[in-house]
């Protein structure tokens, strides 16, 4: 069988053009306290700021239809969103999707279907019933009319690779080194894995990614392309934060490294919140643990990182923490408008996201538009 990139396909850079963003209603009771009620205002911004600029496929359970279906409607989007009835496991759309590729030369789009394990599978994984998520990215690919590339063998999740959209990936050692995800593969054959099926020619492995990520460290919250040859990278100039010693790494990485292009990389240094975003009692309260499932404990640092950030076609949804990381937010805020002075950075709550377990990146998927102009 022929790969993709033998076909012509390649993975876009997110910041390229959009058709639509996948996203899924959140359920999961050992994911999201109290019904996802805290959540749910975060959620509906983002949804209503995607709509904005390109279409919405939203993915929810049959048993939560009737909610979903009131929550778009008191928010004035129902008619605007495109819900799809799909069973699934929690609301990761950037891990369970697909990973969009596409052939300019025929607008062909079609999604990868990589193997989903929950993060980890026996070894480490954050939950033990992941049938319905693994499942996902096939009937997608299906009910959307896109084919399909079979990608089961080889266990990933959309957030621990990025793409410059010209041939380099972005991904962290610690995450697809793991020993949850394909641990009878080389570095080298994991990399060529990734090129073959994303279009690339060039893997930048960096070494680390959040501390206290549970995801064991995908790029997505430490590190992102801005445009091809440009990069965001969290940061903190405290040398007592854990943080530190893991961003220096990435930086001093970043620094030796060339793209696909033999571009040097232009670094841009974006502070994490100054306050660490921990889980409370209130917060612990509202979870119904699964049997399996990983649980969270008073006081547990959560990966909080305004690197999580999302494009959509005009905009960026960039991640808030409230409280007494405002000075941080407003710094965030400043400074990708800075970076990205042709998009409109939109400010989104979301403490109440991370205290589900990720943050507008891990909720979303871009579903790329061809031709991208």
């Amino acid at each position: 069988m022929t790969t993709p990139k033998e076909q012509g396909f390649r993975m876009p850079g997110e910041f390229a053009p959009h058709d639509a963003t996948i996203m899924i209603f959140p359920e999961r009771p050992g994911s999201w306290p109290y019904d996802a009620k805290p959540a749910m205002p975060s959620f509906v911004q983002i949804w209503q700021s995607i709509l904005a600029d390109e279409k919405l496929y939203l993915v929810c359970s049959e048993g939560a239809l009737a909610k979903c279906k009131t929550v778009l409607q008191d928010a004035g989007i129902l008619d605007q969103t495109t819900v799809l009835t799909i069973p699934q496991n929690d609301a990761w759309a950037r891990d369970t999707c697909p990973t969009f590729v596409i052939r300019p030369e025929t607008e062909d789009v079609s999604g990868v279907d990589w193997r989903f394990n929950a993060w980890g599978g026996d070894f480490d994984g954050l939950y033990a019933d992941y049938a319905e998520d693994n499942a996902l990215a096939s009937v997608l690919c299906h009910t959307l009319g896109y084919g399909r590339f079979d990608a089961q063998h080889f266990v990933l999740e959309g957030g621990s690779v990025h793409s410059d959209g010209e041939g380099t990936l972005l991904v962290t050692e610690a995450c697809l080194l793991s020993q949850g995800r394909n641990p009878q593969l080389t570095r080298e054959e994991i990399g060529e894995t990734l090129c073959n099926y994303l279009g690339a020619e060039k893997v930048l492995w960096l070494p680390r990614g959040i501390y206290n990520d549970e995801t064991n460290e995908h790029v997505d919250n430490v590190c992102a392309f801005l445009r091809p040859g440009e990069v965001v990278l969290a940061w903190t100039d405290d040398e007592n934060d854990p943080q530190y010693a893991m961003s220096a790494a990435d930086l001093a990485y970043l620094e030796g490294v060339t793209d696909a292009k033999g571009r040097k990389l232009t670094i841009r240094k974006l502070p994490i919140p100054a306050h660490p975003v921990c889980i409370t009692q209130h917060d612990l309260e509202g979870y119904t643990f699964a049997p399996g499932e990983d649980e969270r404990e008073v006081g547990e640092r959560l990966a909080a990182s305004y690197v999580n950030f999302y494009f959509t076609n005009h905009s960026i949804l960039l991640p808030q923490f409230g409280g007494e990381n405002a000075e941080s937010d407003a710094l965030a805020v400043k400074l990708m408008q800075e970076w990205c002075p042709e998009r409109k950075v939109i400010p989104i709550p979301a403490r109440e996201l991370i205290v589900g377990g990720g943050n507008i990146h891990c909720l979303t998927q871009q579903v790329p538009r061809v031709p991208l102009r």
